[in-house]
């Protein structure tokens, strides 16, 4: 013996495939009107089935097609909204700029250069070594080192241009 849920289930069923068998085309050519692509169509004209199916609102339709074209309009849109989303998703992410690729021979290149210059600087102090490359590195300008640092312009002015001239002189070498 079936329970009440089953019969329900039963009679769903049967139901839908009456609904399927009587408009299915009818629904399949109406979407196909207002989508570019039968595929989409089609696949959109399965979906409303299934929703009258899981509804389980298939008994007694006094307006059969309106119910379902309905159904179908409210998944087309639903299918219009994620497409626009996802297109502004992959917009977004176009204009996002290309991760950098360093090829090694460039990589080794930059490690020997900052070897380089880590040994030009290698000859200043601890403090005029922090000053230079805090403006150098880092862009601050002589003042903002001075209340960063404590010091006065005067004394970063200085360092900086022992900096400069360490690496000038190194260079020159």
């Amino acid at each position: 013996m079936r329970s009440p849920d089953q019969a329900v289930d039963i009679a769903t069923q049967q139901a839908v495939q009456v609904l399927y068998r009587e408009h299915h085309d009818w629904l399949r050519h109406w979407l196909r009107r207002r989508l570019p692509c039968g595929e989409n169509a089609a696949d959109l004209a399965q979906d409303t089935f299934v929703r009258v199916l899981s509804s389980r609102q298939a008994f007694d339709l006094r307006e059969p097609r309106a119910y379902l074209s309905s159904i179908a309009r409210s998944l087309m849109i639903d299918g219009f909204r994620r497409r626009a989303l996802e297109q502004s998703y992959l917009d977004a992410l176009a204009a996002l700029p290309e991760p950098l690729d360093i090829s090694p021979e460039a990589r080794a290149l930059i490690i020997e250069t900052l070897l380089e210059i880590d040994r030009l600087l290698d000859g200043l102090g601890p403090r005029c070594r922090e000053i230079f490359l805090l403006a150098q590195l880092d862009g601050l300008s002589h003042v903002e080192i001075g209340r960063r640092l404590g010091v006065s312009t005067n004394t970063v002015r200085k360092y900086v241009v022992r900096g400069l001239t360490q690496c000038l002189l190194l260079m020159g070498d």
